[in-house]
């Protein structure tokens, strides 16, 4: 879950209903909450359109795992709740998973079946489905030669030996993998439903069955608003209490507000401008998330002085040293997000052994605190190792960041503190919506980008597979071999033991940070204001944040 999960406020107008509500001047107003209309409706904001609901094709799930299921769901604190699955067994070495199913119908009234799982997986790891995700099915058995087109998607290793049995075989142990078929990306899909909208098939809401607690219903494909109603064919029905979720596209802050307070919305996300003023107010809550802006430089630069640049140790370093990340969040930021210790965030893992998060063992000294006489030290010797006294660099800014309208305010910081103290450092921006960006990053045609990766599972390797060689988002080319060896004995050797397996993860983490694979800036705290009238929702900062099947609007 990356930088592509998150659009930016990019507006201060938005037409809703038929009105059109203009941002004001930011006053502090009234937040009582009015009773509700009948029914329970929930009523969110977000920030962009969505551009599809196949979950084959999909580029984010925060929502969707309200519409569609897996094997099982995200529950509360990252921990797996019941799905489709009705039980499971596992073998002595961890290899085969079987899976029950319980008896659970689509949308449509037709049962789901183990060969829809099996359709579902084989379409998704099929080269031209061209998922973005399809690295995630790593260790099922023959999934990457799948994937580079040297096997057929009939050698997957899933299987359906009768309606209600699926049949999962590893090539090797996988320590998360039941977190992982929380995921909707392993979830069924129909193979009639696929074949009957072929093209179609993910671009509207018509087009499509759920498995999920909820149904999707008003969305064209295009439009800036759409809903979830109750699903009543799913197996759970009788826990799900709400009848709908109302969506609405709202780009500007300001405006979510405005429609929050005149009892439009039940949450508002704030800007970072917002939260001094309701920070004390009793519907103001927090959510923090597992997303991680970071620098990623380009080691592949066609400009030989830059890719000289971009290549040495010193000048990442320098870079990194010369960003005092305790003033970038409280003070730039200021709306509650954290210096990291690492490319993985906080409250992410805990030891195996001792119960220590993850985010403390990967601290390394010397590579993210704020010192500017060492980063100076380091800019010297890159200038001297290189030859290269001054260089201009461009920094590409995309929407990547959600409605979080942080990205101009870090970016121009970033500018004036290496220009500042990095002499002969020119900073040119280039801010671009979030699809050109992501065009950008994939073509190679940056020289450091701010992007950011969210975590798609609770364990570090879901960030630190990241950096590998080859892989589909390490766009700027990082490649270190003896970083592939430490997440290959981590996947594959130590699998198995998990202290060991979490030893190698610190030492990745760790060597990631000493060479500045990439250079880490925050991580992600949402405040929004949040009606006292809504209980219930399940948000985790991984994976499918947002939960919706337990929760309840009241009076």
């Amino acid at each position: 879950m990356n930088g592509r999960k998150f659009i930016k406020t990019v507006g201060s107008v938005v037409v809703l209903g038929g009105l059109l509500l203009l941002a004001a001047c930011g006053q502090k107003q009234a937040t009582t909450t009015t009773k509700q209309n009948a029914g329970q409706v929930l009523r969110l904001p977000v920030a962009a359109q969505m551009n599809t609901i196949d979950i084959s094709a999909s580029s984010g799930y925060g929502q969707t795992g309200n519409i569609f299921e897996s094997f099982y769901r995200l529950g509360e604190n990252g921990k797996v709740a019941p799905g489709l699955a009705k039980s499971v067994k596992v073998s002595a070495d961890g290899l085969q998973y079987t899976f029950t199913l319980r008896q659970a119908k689509w949308s449509n009234g037709d049962p789901i079946t183990a060969q829809d799982f099996v359709y579902s997986w084989r379409r998704t790891v099929t080269p031209a489905t061209k998922s973005q995700y399809a690295y995630l099915f790593d260790g099922i058995k023959n999934a990457n030669a799948i994937n580079e087109g040297k096997q057929e998607p009939q050698t997957l290793g899933i299987s359906a030996p009768n309606d209600q049995t699926v049949v999962v075989q590893l090539e090797k142990a996988i320590p998360y993998f039941k977190v992982l078929m929380a995921y909707p990306l392993f979830g069924p899909q129909s193979e009639k439903i696929v074949k009957k909208y072929g093209k179609k098939y993910g671009t509207n809401s018509k087009y499509m069955v759920y498995s999920g607690p909820f149904k999707m219903t008003g969305w064209k494909g295009t439009n800036n608003s759409w809903q979830f109603v109750r699903n009543n064919q799913y197996w759970d029905a009788d826990k799900v209490k709400l009848d709908k979720i109302t969506y609405a596209v709202v780009t500007n802050a300001q405006t979510s507000l405005d429609l929050y307070q005149s009892e439009k919305l039940d949450l508002s996300k704030l800007s970072n401008e917002q939260v001094p003023t309701y920070e004390n107010d009793p519907e103001y809550t927090q959510y923090p998330y597992s997303y991680v802006s970071y620098l990623s430089y380009n080691y592949a630069s066609p400009d030989a002085d830059k890719k000289k640049i971009l290549n040495n140790r010193d000048a990442r370093l320098a870079i990194s040293l010369a960003i005092n990340r305790k003033q970038l969040t409280k003070k730039v930021l200021g709306n509650g997000s954290l210096v990291p210790t690492g490319f993985v965030s906080t409250d992410l893992a805990k030891s195996p052994s001792d119960g220590v998060d993850f985010s403390q063992d990967q601290k390394t000294k010397g590579t993210m605190t704020y010192d500017l006489s060492a980063a100076k030290k380091h800019w010297a010797a890159a200038q001297k190792a290189t030859g290269v006294k001054k260089i201009t660099l461009t920094l590409l800014a995309g929407n990547d960041n959600g409605d979080d309208p942080s990205t101009n305010i870090v970016i121009q910081y970033l500018k004036g503190q290496l220009e500042k103290e990095l002499t002969g450092m020119t900073i040119k921006i280039r801010a671009v919506p979030s699809s050109v960006a992501s065009s950008e990053r994939q073509a190679g045609n940056f020289d450091i980008a701010l992007t950011g990766w969210g975590a798609d599972f609770n364990d570090p390797i879901s960030f630190l597979q990241i950096p590998e060689t080859g892989t589909p988002y390490n766009y700027g080319k990082y490649s270190n071999a003896q970083y592939d060896a430490l997440i290959a004995q981590a996947s594959n050797a130590d699998a198995g033991n998990a202290e060991k397996r979490w030893s190698d993860l610190v030492a990745a983490s760790q060597m990631l940070m000493k060479e500045q694979g990439v250079t880490p800036l925050y991580q992600s705290v949402y405040s929004y204001l949040q009606k006292s009238t809504v209980k219930g929702i399940i948000h985790n900062t991984a994976g499918t944040q947002w939960n919706y099947k337990y929760a309840t609007v009241g009076k």
